[in-house]
């Protein structure tokens, strides 16, 4: 028999949903352009190249991603340090979302692990980097994305005099270069790169934002990487 009580939670929770969501719609504006579709396609596109059975997600915070994967086929796990960088909590509508820190441990292992525009603000990269390496299956592939200068490390690129936002950012957005991928990745393979520019100045957000974005060398202006490495 129907359950009367469920069928009415159902049914509010469902019409609440809808009015959240034509809310937001509703109250879209324009803000600027970003990396984003850069990176989503980087990972699409390595989705189609490895064909993943497993999927793990790191830091999804409110995006769609994790369900975006799922809709290609593999089983998707999305976890993100929810206790420690969102102390009013985060619900995520799109995915469900563990609550664990991928500097400490992680639950499971994967055939791809992707880490999107996330590692840039965890200090502990040294250790998050660690942890998925180890929590990814024999033949697997860890997928990053982040700020990058082939020469210079940079703390936070945010606390640059010429950076054009970020400055009242609780987090810091740390720029890696060659140096910390040799560190990483001693008995892994990095096997594709990408380097892009996405400003006019030499470093993330500084000059103006270039639409579109260029991909370019390794030898010439970037301020972003894709990567895939190997276990």
């Amino acid at each position: 028999m129907p359950n009367p009580a469920k069928s009415l939670a159902h049914f509010a929770g469902t019409r609440y949903c809808q009015r959240l969501a034509r809310s937001e719609y509703e109250s879209q504006s324009f803000r600027r352009s970003n990396e984003r579709p850069i990176e989503y396609r980087f990972v699409f596109d390595a989705i189609r190249a490895l064909c993943p059975r497993t999927i793990l997600d790191v830091g999804t915070g409110l995006s769609a991603l994790p369900s975006l994967m799922r809709t290609c086929g593999p089983v998707v796990t999305a976890i993100d340090n929810i206790s420690d960088y969102w102390p009013e909590g985060m619900v995520n509508r799109h995915f469900h979302i563990r609550d664990e820190d991928a500097t400490k441990s992680i639950t499971g292992t994967f055939d791809l692990i992707t880490c999107i525009s996330v590692l840039e603000h965890i200090q502990a990269c040294d250790a998050a980097i660690r942890v998925m390496l180890g929590a990814l299956n024999p033949g697997g592939h860890l997928l990053l994305t982040f700020p990058y200068n082939e020469q210079q490390y940079l703390p936070n690129a945010y606390d640059l005099p010429e950076a054009g936002y970020g400055k009242d950012l609780p987090y810091v957005a740390q720029v890696y270069s060659r140096a910390e991928l040799n560190r990483w990745f001693p008995n892994a393979r990095i096997v594709r790169q990408e380097y892009w520019r996405v400003f006019s100045g030499p470093f993330w957000t500084v000059g103006e934002p270039l639409h579109p974005p260029v991909e370019t060398t390794a030898a010439e202006l970037h301020q972003l990487t894709c990567l895939i490495v190997a276990k």
